[in-house]
């Protein structure tokens, strides 16, 4: 459910009703909470909100946050606690072992397959189909995934432990969890493995390493039992012996997968060292590979955009923001002071540019691209790559029939409320005209007005002044009295019709404290553009920082705020990388003006 990254809808603080029915509910789904227990889940005193979001799959959800942690989730009428919850109540929910391997499948969305389930001693939970359940892994109470029990217990052993046991909503690690303060499980020894020995670091190397080959063996046999009947429990099982303190690291470094985190655990360069390097191999790169001589004077900001950029590392990001450096120029003066590859120079009021490089430099001429980067392939990290690739929508002008223009349209045998291309309006007149032999015998070019066409088009002040009408003015006085309105047609999905005009993509300039100017960015999901998107695709393009922002009175919509007057870098990422057509964007000539500074 939330393996993806989910849309927020709304974010807003909970009433007094609403807090006290959301206590009930909890108290009606999880009856062995105290009354103490629920108040203290649900204080009366302190803010909580209610944020709707929509799931990657469209499905609406709604989260009940305390202290910016999500406590709760409904899903399609049903309540669920989340693993913030279930480490504070770790026996709230019935509860399936698994072993630790099994977990990453979880994380990427896989369900929990029978055969990966580890029987303790008392047997089976006792639940029916449906019922909501927690995963745990071996040796730790903690629960790390919520779902519901695809069949009763029953079933299970009548199946012979093959087959969906869990099918599983929410995890640890997972997109709603990273949604909360991102703490990691607390360190609960099951009774079981405290008896066996085998609780966590008491365990001397060579419990520890029967325990890995046990683990092995099991996944091994998840694997053979259920490769014939179920692809999912192979999925699940095929994972490396990963253990969660390093998906912890791995999620605190910011989405690095298991494997690269276990290969530099030992790694004892700081965060800031690792961006330092990987900023100087891209400038030496670009500088070796993509700057030419006869480009500059090189302005700086495009020779981070188009040159270092495009020489990241795949799977990497540059972002200079999380060097020792923060800005760019910092960078180049380091460059230019301590090893002298480069001269900046501001050639114009605030714009500074690369004016030499020193080619000879021994620094650059003994530099060798690091394996698997294409010079001429290489990513852009541009316009919001990585994103699932979008096509602007199909915008179609259309009329509504309105109560005054029935008796028109009823020979057509269009009533109020009907929707009409401007064409279908122009062929319905034109044949109400020629059947009633409206067509003015003097001069075609003029249409006779009848009562019909008095009481629909005219205004009372012309009924006795105006006794025929030209086609032009017919047609448009009959779309002026249709209600307007429009039709979205994304690729693949089907036509949406809204009653008005469409609302452009609005960019406006304002001012925030001591005169700084931000650009912001309205309606954007009005053509399928995700803000988050957009915001970071821009934050890449001119390295300044961005947000979203509600937007008031609105519930589902958000704007973009992105420092300095970038509505030129807006307008070309639009127009040229979205495809938008220029008259659905409103602003791009608050643009500044060539010359001057902003």
């Amino acid at each position: 459910m939330f393996a993806r990254p989910f849309r927020v809808k709304s974010n807003t603080a909970i009433k007094g009703s609403d807090r006290r029915k959301l206590k009930a509910d909890i108290s009606a789904a999880f009856p062995s909470l105290s009354a103490d227990d629920v108040s203290e889940l649900v204080p009366n005193k302190e803010e909580l909100n209610v944020v709707k979001v929509y799931a990657h799959k469209g499905d609406a959800v709604t989260l009940y946050v305390l202290h910016k942690n999500p406590l709760f989730f409904e899903l399609e009428k049903r309540l669920y606690p989340t693993v913030y919850v279930l480490w504070r109540y770790p026996n709230l929910l019935p509860t399936f072992r698994t072993w630790t391997p099994v977990l990453q499948k979880l994380i990427g969305g896989a369900d929990l397959m029978l055969p990966g389930v580890v029987v303790s001693s008392g047997g089976l939970p006792d639940v029916n189909q449906g019922s909501c359940c927690a995963v745990t892994v071996v040796n730790n109470r903690a629960p790390v995934a919520v779902g519901t029990a695809a069949v009763s217990t029953a079933e299970m052993r009548s199946l012979g432990m093959k087959g969906r046991g869990v099918c599983v909503v929410h995890t640890y690690m997972d997109n709603l969890w990273a949604f909360g303060d991102k703490s990691g499980p607390p360190s609960l020894p099951d009774a079981e493995s405290a008896e066996q020995g085998v609780n966590g670091e008491e365990c001397n190397f060579d419990e520890e390493e029967v325990e890995e080959e046990e683990e092995e063996e099991e996944v091994k046999k998840c694997v053979e039992e259920e490769h014939s009947s179920c692809d999912t429990a192979t999925d699940q099982a095929c994972s490396g012996l990963e253990e969660l303190s390093l998906a912890e690291q791995a999620e605190e470094k910011g989405e690095k997968s298991i494997e690269e985190e276990e290969g530099s655990q030992d790694d004892p360069k700081h965060p800031q060292e690792i961006m330092d390097a990987l900023l100087f191999q891209c400038f030496l790169h670009a500088l070796k590979s993509k700057v030419k001589k006869s480009e500059l004077p090189l302005l700086t900001s495009t020779f981070l955009r188009n040159h270092m950029f495009s020489c990241c590392p795949s799977g990497k990001q540059l972002d200079i923001k999380k060097s020792s450096y923060k800005k760019l120029s910092k960078f180049l003066q380091a460059m230019q002071q301590q090893h002298n590859l480069v001269r900046v120079k501001e050639l114009t009021k605030g714009v500074e540019s690369i004016v030499e490089v020193d080619w000879k430099n021994q620094a650059l001429r003994s530099f060798s691209a690091p394996e698997g980067i294409d010079d001429e392939a290489a990513p852009m990290q541009d316009g919001g790559e990585g994103e699932a690739p979008y096509y602007p929508p199909e915008i179609t002008t259309l009329y509504s029939v309105s109560a005054r223009l029935g008796p028109l349209f009823l020979e057509a045998n269009k009533r109020k409320g009907a929707v009409l291309q401007p064409a279908e309006v122009r062929s319905i007149v034109t044949e109400y005209v020629k059947n009633n032999e409206l067509v003015d015998e003097n001069n075609k070019n003029y249409v006779t007005i009848n009562p019909t066409l008095c009481d629909c088009l005219l205004e009372k002040s012309e009924y006795q002044e105006v006794q025929s009408l030209k086609w032009d003015d017919l047609f448009s006085r009959t779309l002026g009295r249709m209600q307007e309105c429009y039709q979205v047609v994304f690729p693949g999905l089907a036509p949406v019709t809204r009653k008005g005009h469409i609302e452009p993509i609005d960019i406006s300039v304002a001012s925030r404290g001591s005169n700084k100017k931000v650009t912001l960015i309205k309606n954007l999901e009005v053509y399928g553009l995700d803000p988050a998107v957009v915001a970071t695709a821009l934050q890449r393009r001119v390295q300044a920082s961005s947000v979203l922002q509600p937007i008031p009175g609105s519930k589902d919509k958000v704007l973009v705020q992105i420092q300095g007057n970038q509505i030129h870098q807006v307008g070309n990422l639009l127009l040229d990388h979205y495809r938008i057509p220029r008259k659905y964007i409103q602003g791009l000539e608050k643009a500044p003006k060539g010359g001057k500074k902003k």
